[in-house]
């Protein structure tokens, strides 16, 4: 009897002494987050500078993805193809070469964006012209298996006061342009525009200006036509981001003031975007494709070194 007293007040006094972090552990660190995905990274490269040596660094270096652009090139100001037929199978035939020897895939082609190739005109055989020439493009486009075909909602507006025509020509270019994309396998997407006002001198800013106009065309549009945001265009991408995040599919990275086509390199110091608050939009949306960039650079290794700098500031910024 006197064994069992002492030993249950060896257990009580040994009970007490314990500290409450001794007798509770907490299952986890409470200053531990879950770490965000890395997204895949690429660029846009006009496609007559595809050539075994860049892109072949390109990958070296960690860039899996790009773009084809510089497509204004293959139109005259009558929105007729200026290059042969010829010409153009060699060009897209180099691409094709090129991005399957370095491994690298084709995310997306920036289609024609100018004064005379706008989807928006509201000359009608204008714009059947327009929309003619891009479906006479996607021809030789299609053997690249693009993921995403990019266009522009429209240029400059000049004469002004014509917007709600111009919304309409657009839409109707549009819904035409999607049937001839889906038919090549790839997915239509429509980017944002610049506009931090309505006017710029005498002509009116392009269509898709701002968020609410984004919205506005996006809700009109079907549904398997999506958003490219591109960051230098508008102030605070994050907020167009989280405004479409269900209809974004690729976005075009820079740096900018939203007031100018700066296309700044996003870790150059200039421009003014909050990064950590865009890759927390763009993980809060689920977006899970190319964090491409359209933006000057030097070297592609600069391009992938900066993403690490993004990425591992924004990783440190949760944890605060």
């Amino acid at each position: 009897m006197m064994i069992q007293k002492l030993f249950l007040l060896t257990f009580i006094a040994l009970s007490l002494s314990c500290t409450p972090s001794e007798k509770t552990k907490p299952d986890t660190d409470p200053e531990e987050v879950e770490v965000p995905d890395r997204l895949k990274l690429g660029y846009s490269l006009g496609a007559q500078g595809f050539t075994n040596e860049k892109l072949q660094h390109a990958k070296a270096v960690g860039i899996d993805y790009v773009e084809v652009s510089g497509t204004s090139a293959f139109f005259n100001n009558n929105r007729e193809i200026s290059k042969t037929d010829a010409e153009l199978k060699s060009i897209f035939a180099n691409v094709l070469a090129v991005t399957e020897t370095a491994g690298i895939k084709v995310n997306s082609i920036h289609m024609v964006a100018d004064a005379y190739m706008d989807l928006s005109t509201i000359i009608e055989a204008d714009r059947q012209k327009v929309v003619a020439g891009h479906i006479q493009l996607l021809d030789y486009i299609k053997v690249l298996k693009p993921t995403y075909i990019l266009f522009h909602p429209s240029y400059y507006l000049d004469p002004p006061n014509q917007r709600e025509q111009r919304k309409s020509q657009l839409l109707k270019s549009l819904n035409e342009l999607n049937a001839a994309v889906q038919a090549i396998g790839s997915t239509l997407v429509v980017e944002n525009m610049l506009g931090p006002e309505l006017m710029a001198g005498d002509r009116e800013r392009p269509l898709m200006r701002n968020i609410e106009e984004c919205k506005e065309i996006m809700d009109r549009l079907p549904q398997n036509i999506g958003l490219a945001v591109d960051m230098c265009h508008i102030d605070n991408p994050e907020l167009l981001i989280r405004a479409l995040g269900s209809q974004l599919k690729t976005v075009h990275v820079s740096d900018g003031t939203g007031r100018a086509e700066n296309h700044y390199f996003p870790c150059s110091g200039q421009g003014d975007n909050d990064w950590n608050a865009i890759l927390k939009a763009l993980d809060d949306v689920g977006y899970t494709g190319v964090f491409l960039y359209e933006c000057a650079y030097d070297d592609e290794r600069d391009l992938v070194n900066c993403y690490n700098t993004l990425y591992e500031n924004y990783v440190k910024s949760l944890k605060k």
